[in-house]
């Protein structure tokens, strides 16, 4: 062996082992999910968004129902106190010349006439000759005649017909009411006196005394200066 040296000829293919290859690709089952699974998720999407919606708009509708109440409600309050100021008088007066009494205003003529001329006088003022209920009432009105001597006429006369006293409302005098002196029969009529009440004839001249309901009134505002 003194200095031989062999060749070889290497020759590598193409082909060979050593080639790198791609790792294998997965299934493409496994990537993708099933399709019932996409379309239930999008369905259970729509729900959710759906049930937004519908709390949205209950909301809403709430918010606006309440509002809606609440101008109605408030709108009836100034209604009611529209109609309070409209229907409802500040204060009660009685007209001039007129003096307050228990819820009416008494009128004591100054004049004297015969009874039905003092009704139809009593007409005009749009009022009536006085009617007495019971004897408090009598006993208040006869504080109002100053002079004992001054007899004043009263929506009282006597009717044939019926054979008693009879009050111009049409109801009859209970006898447990008032105590009349005097005739009753045919054209008679009372009047009253700061003591008594006495039955004369009709066409007697006296003084009388009308009635009417206390006038309704409002405060009355000054302008301003």
């Amino acid at each position: 062996m003194d200095g031989h040296v062999i060749y070889a000829d290497l020759n590598l293919s193409g082909d060979s082992g050593l080639e790198i290859s791609s790792p294998p690709s997965l299934p493409q089952d496994i990537c993708q999910r099933p399709r019932w699974h996409q379309f239930a998720l999008k369905l259970s999407w729509a729900g959710i968004i759906l049930l937004a919606l519908t709390v949205i708009v209950l909301s809403v509708s709430v918010i606006f129902l309440r509002q809606k109440s609440s101008i109605e409600k408030s709108s009836v309050d100034v209604q009611e106190k529209r109609n309070e100021t409209t229907e409802r008088p500040s204060l009660l007066e009685c007209p001039v010349d007129w003096h307050p009494f228990q819820g009416k205003c008494l009128f004591l003529s100054q004049a004297s006439n015969p009874w039905n001329d003092s009704l139809a006088d009593c007409s005009t003022k749009e009022s009536n000759l006085l009617l007495i209920q019971d004897q408090e009432e009598l006993r208040c009105i006869q504080k109002l005649i100053n002079n004992g001597g001054i007899l004043y006429w009263i929506g009282l006369n006597f009717t044939l017909r019926e054979k008693n006293w009879k009050w111009i409302n049409g109801s009859f005098l209970k006898s447990n009411v008032l105590t009349i002196i005097g005739d009753t029969k045919e054209n008679s009529c009372a009047y009253i006196s700061r003591k008594n009440i006495f039955s004369e004839n009709c066409e007697a001249e006296n003084k009388w005394i009308c009635q009417k309901e206390l006038k309704l009134a409002r405060n009355k505002v000054c302008p301003d200066s």
